[in-house]
């Protein structure tokens, strides 16, 4: 999951001229959500070779050890409430807004023109909105917005294109001991695309790191971890109501793969999204600990402890969608943080290596 912290966006030369514009030929996969149990045996979980990348972040050093390359994949099986990546979920391209870079349908109305289905909504001569019930996501508008009002979130790109970008810093991986993430979203929606792209990445000899929330079939989890060096999954909550309650699905599955993760003997960094009035008491902290502490054999490098940011909210209004913790009380900074060295105290009593945050070094 990216964070906006050293966000860099690198696309191979000529795949994109304008932002996060698809590739002339590919197309988007409209109608198929998130949830959507067809998305296992979807074009993106089928193909090996192509996968649908939403972000590349470079120099990245949150997401596993050392200076990274992240690769972001579209596709989530959960709609977590605090989700910062709104155009994460849907497992397709998307077409989005951002209405204060529009010319206007006086000056320029090229997007008007190029619309097929007259799906675009205009307020006071800026485009507003979508019509997502009427809007084929066939993107001519993006084509044709030569200010970038209209953006897709998400491109189609193949193996050898990611690779491509990941190559160019192989020696900041090797001074500092860093390599490549693959995330998403759930990249493990396309597991075939993650997979050989682990693969391809061990085989270059660079450290490999798959952060996924765990809700998948254990078969696609077996079949992907191996590639992976270091594993970094979520535990949001304990309970498993509380956590259907905060994402949408129970916690069961998760639980259990994080279970057989750690009886394979895998590397593994355990987070916690501490997000006040959720999941933030200390009965779920201290069940969070011992579980980790009985049952996942020492495997565990660290638990982190993060705190809760309100961001992407304007990402939330590009794609017409509502920010869930809109009305969200949050304490300031200091407190915040306060509480989240408190929290990980609190799990350090009952024997795990809990840190606040994700900047305390570990061995991988």
């Amino acid at each position: 999951m990216p964070d906006e912290r050293s966000k860099q966006m690198h696309w191979p030369e000529g795949q994109i001229p304008r932002r996060l514009r698809r590739k002339a030929g590919s197309r988007a996969c409209p109608g198929v959500h998130a949830h959507d149990s067809r998305l296992v045996s979807d074009r993106s979980a089928g193909e090996p070779h192509r996968g649908c990348v939403f972000n590349i972040q470079r120099y990245t050093v949150h997401d596993g050890p050392g200076i990274r390359t992240e690769i972001f994949l579209k596709g989530c099986t959960q709609h977590c409430l605090w989700c910062s990546n709104p155009e994460s979920l849907r497992a397709a391209p998307e077409v989005g807004l951002r209405p204060n870079r529009c010319l206007g349908s006086d000056k320029c109305g090229l997007c008007l023109e190029a619309c097929p289905r007259e799906a675009l909504v205009f307020s006071g001569g800026l485009v507003a909105g979508i019509d997502r019930a009427v809007c084929s996501a066939c993107r001519a508008c993006v084509e044709a917005c030569p200010a970038e009002a209209i953006i897709t979130w998400g491109a189609w790109m193949s193996l050898e294109e990611v690779m491509q970008v990941i190559r160019r810093d192989v020696p900041f991986y090797e001074r500092s001991g860093g390599g490549v993430t693959v995330s998403g979203g759930e990249p493990l929606l396309q597991w075939r695309f993650t997979r050989e792209l682990l693969r391809l990445c061990r085989r270059e000899r660079l450290h490999t790191c798959l952060e996924t929330a765990m809700h998948v079939q254990p078969r696609i989890l077996e079949e992907v971890a191996p590639q992976a060096d270091l594993i970094i999954c979520d535990i949001k909550h304990m309970d498993p109501e509380r956590h259907r309650h905060c994402t949408g699905v129970g916690n069961e599955r998760i639980l259990e793969n994080i279970r057989s993760t750690a009886r394979s003997g895998k590397p593994m960094v355990i987070r916690v999204p501490v997000i006040p009035g959720y999941n933030d008491d200390e009965a779920n902290l201290v069940a969070t600990a011992r579980f980790v502490a009985a049952e996942l054999n020492a495997c565990v490098r660290q638990v982190q402890l993060l705190r809760y940011r309100k961001l992407g909210v304007e990402k939330y209004a590009s794609l017409g969608l509502d920010y869930p913790l809109a009305e969200l009380e949050t304490p300031a900074v200091g407190q915040a943080e306060q509480r989240i060295r408190e929290l990980a105290q609190l799990m350090r009593a009952e024997g795990v290596p809990a840190v606040a945050g994700t900047t305390t070094a570990y061995q991988a």
